[in-house]
């Protein structure tokens, strides 16, 4: 169930959102006069959602390409090739 606290609640109860979200990892919803005004969450829970929607649209995108091609791979033709880039990479450091 949603967290939803008023907007006056940030200022006159800043130490108890700000332990609520990052004990459960779920955003706050503040509201302002009766309406969503905005969401608060932890640094992590944040970082953690920014990651999901990387990696969300690169699947995407890679479905795309996908669709438009016809050209499908092995992984025995695809591994080699990306470890040889990882070692390339490494070898540069």
């Amino acid at each position: 169930m949603p967290n939803i606290r008023p907007v006056s609640d940030l200022r006159n109860n800043f130490a108890d959102i700000s332990k609520s979200v990052h004990q459960s990892s779920e955003p706050v919803f503040l509201t302002k006069n009766g309406y969503g005004d905005m969401v608060v969450m932890s640094m992590e829970a944040w970082e953690e959602k920014q990651f999901e929607s990387e990696i969300y649209n690169k699947l995407l995108e890679a479905e795309t390409e996908a669709r438009l091609s016809d050209t499908r791979l092995s992984h025995e033709e695809v591994f080699p090739a990306l470890r040889r880039r990882i070692k390339d990479r490494i070898g540069d450091v």
